[in-house]
């Protein structure tokens, strides 16, 4: 069965993420653009994600817990899990890992956090927009450990990407699965990358409601679960 997906939005945890990102509005929009899976990626942290999956559950959309990683290296990379256990216990590594920089609102803007009914129930002082201190290596181990998946974040964007920052994919981390931000620069991208070795997801990076996806871009699975997304993109290419 084909499912419609958009698997990188932030919400208004995300300190560039705009103030209406919240649970209720996040999964209407969902909704109204006819999408069935779901993730919220903040940046470093998975602590709006309880909220959103509440509510998502009324609506009959699939929420995969995500999360959007800086690495050591300054490369965005996107984890998910099968099981908010495995991505809440990920999560409290990466944030523990963050260093003690406090976050200052007239610069990089809020981090709030929501509970279902859209109240601000408080906020995180620690700025997400640091680098983790583990590596790109030591996060996709982290996420393997976790029964995760990782998926390297919007590789042909100029900055915080695999590719701008590094060059290439390194061999010693298994991704089977790539995100691209604007599909027309996939040309481009062949210059530095086998792109026949990796499936190539579509996801819309949204910080505000109207950059959300249309359902346009679809995962051919058999069984509407965080699970079976993972295991699609683990699987990667060989899914085409």
């Amino acid at each position: 069965m084909k499912f419609a997906y958009d698997i990188h939005i932030h919400s208004g945890l995300s300190p560039c993420g705009d103030k209406d990102m919240t649970p209720n509005n996040i999964v209407n929009m969902a909704y109204l653009k006819e999408l069935n899976i779901i993730a919220v990626t903040d940046h470093n942290s998975m602590l709006n994600i309880l909220p959103v999956m509440e509510v998502a559950n009324r609506r009959g959309i699939l929420v995969v817990p995500g999360i959007e990683v800086t690495t050591k290296e300054e490369v965005h990379v996107l984890c998910y899990f099968p099981s908010i256990e495995d991505g809440m216990r990920f999560q409290d590594l990466i944030y523990d890992s963050l260093p003690n920089i406090k976050n200052r609102e007239e610069i990089f803007g809020e981090q709030l956090l929501f509970d279902k009914e859209d109240n601000v129930i408080g906020k995180l002082d620690k700025l997400l927009l640091s680098s983790s201190e583990y590596s790109l290596e030591e996060i996709f181990m982290l996420v393997e450990k976790h029964n995760g998946v990782l998926v390297p974040a919007h590789v042909d964007k100029n900055s915080f990407s695999i590719l701008s920052t590094l060059g290439f994919i390194p061999d010693n981390i298994n991704v089977r699965t790539i995100e691209a931000y604007d599909l027309k620069r996939l040309k481009e991208m062949e210059k530095v990358l086998t792109l026949e070795k990796y499936m190539i997801i579509k996801n819309s990076d949204a910080h505000y409601l109207s950059d959300i996806n249309e359902a346009f871009y679809y995962m051919d699975i058999d069984t509407l679960t965080a699970k079976t997304v993972i295991e699609y993109l683990k699987v990667g290419c060989d899914k085409k």
